[in-house]
């Protein structure tokens, strides 16, 4: 496993979580719900922007990502990925997370099985920042922390070898691989079936530096060409284009990784729902669906938002969450139950949660990053 995954992963999937957030904000400013209508100027979006950029590109923090170490696992990285949400005076719920950090995992998964060689990621990476620079670009001392990182991303990277590169991706690889979840814009635009895998073109152009396949020459002890034959090769290919910038500023040619959202297309941030789960689930699930949460707190301040522009959405995303959130260990399926059951069951959880506590308090992946965070 590559040691330096971790600032591809976090700047990536950060810019992936600004773009829908940005969306989203435009989305609900324009909405013609009277009841949310006008809670989110644009103003407040930019502020948002703002303040979550000045988090992620902080000069603390950024050292402390850049230090070579191994990757998060999902439930470390998407804690991180929380703090850095609600790093502004915007707070979402915890589906309206779970729902996000899908959006951003698959977004990404994508952009890196597209990547058409490994050393592409960095213009995959470079092409988010350009664009969260661009997000910025009223606030002068932030988009200097954004050059600052992007400086920084150069003076790590540029140096490794293809070997390297391809350690980094096949890293990706396996921290996506068990992620399946199924996009309306994905499912719409026929790059992904319904299983929730990706349907990946035979065709266009080849990566930098490689022919066109079809073709097969045969050469002599002298170096000579002496036969050539050709071969089916099941797509249609072009060659490749130029190479892309992978300096501060420039351009990067490909097109992954710049952002795929607009705010007349709010189905495009959107899962689709899961299959139903089977009947034994279903009945935990209602027995846990009136839990109460006696921990939760009620003095946090900041605006709350749903990642969704309607209710109804934002319960189907709930209701979504099948087999494939197993990871998480989410189910929000709510049913009624008395009083006294509902706070025996939550006696009950409490216990096992601090049962279970030392297990995640042991390690330390990621404890740097929070901290810092908490001191922003």
């Amino acid at each position: 496993m590559s040691l330096k995954t971790l600032p591809l992963v976090f700047i990536n999937l950060g810019g992936e979580m600004l773009y829908i957030l940005d969306q989203r904000l435009q989305a609900h400013n324009t909405s013609d719900d009277n009841s949310e209508k006008g809670v989110w100027s644009d103003k407040d979006r930019k502020r948002v922007m703002n303040d979550i950029t000045a988090t992620m590109f902080s000069k603390d923090f950024v050292d402390e990502l850049l230090k070579p170490q191994q990757l998060y696992s999902h439930r470390t990285l998407k804690t991180v990925l929380t703090r850095l949400a609600h790093a502004s005076i915007m707070r979402l719920n915890p589906a309206s997370m779970d729902k996000l950090y899908e959006l951003m995992l698959m977004a990404f998964k994508y952009q890196v099985f597209l990547c058409p060689r490994p050393k592409d990621l960095l213009l995959i990476t470079y092409n988010h920042i350009d664009t969260i620079r661009e997000l910025v670009k009223d606030t002068p001392v932030v988009v200097n922390q954004v050059d600052e990182m992007h400086r920084k991303m150069i003076e790590v990277y540029s140096s490794l070898s293809e070997g390297e590169f391809q350690l980094l991706r096949q890293t990706l690889l396996i921290f996506f691989q068990d992620m399946h979840v199924r996009l309306s814009l994905f499912l719409k635009n026929k790059v992904q079936n319904p299983n929730g895998r990706f349907a990946l073109s035979t065709s266009g152009p080849v990566p930098h530096g490689i022919y066109v396949p079809g073709l097969i020459r045969v050469f002599d002890s002298k170096g000579r060409e002496v036969r050539r034959s050709q071969f089916p090769t099941g797509g249609t290919y072009s060659s490749s284009v130029k190479e892309g910038c992978f300096e501060l500023r420039g351009d990067r040619v490909i097109t992954l990784g710049v952002n795929m959202y607009t705010v007349h297309h709010p189905e495009e941030t959107q899962t689709c729902k899961a299959p139903p789960v089977k009947e034994e689930l279903n009945l935990l699930a209602r027995l846990m669906g009136s839990m109460k949460d006696e921990n939760k707190s009620k003095t946090e301040t900041g605006f709350w938002i749903n990642l969704f522009t309607t209710d109804e959405e934002e319960d189907q995303a709930s209701d979504s969450r099948g087999a494939d959130d197993s990871m998480f260990g989410l189910i929000s399926i709510q049913a009624m139950q008395d009083e006294q059951a509902a706070t025996e069951l939550a006696q009950i959880a409490g216990q096992f949660a601090e049962q279970k506590q030392p297990e995640f308090t042991s390690c330390t992946k990621g404890d740097d990053l929070l901290a810092m965070m908490d001191d922003l």
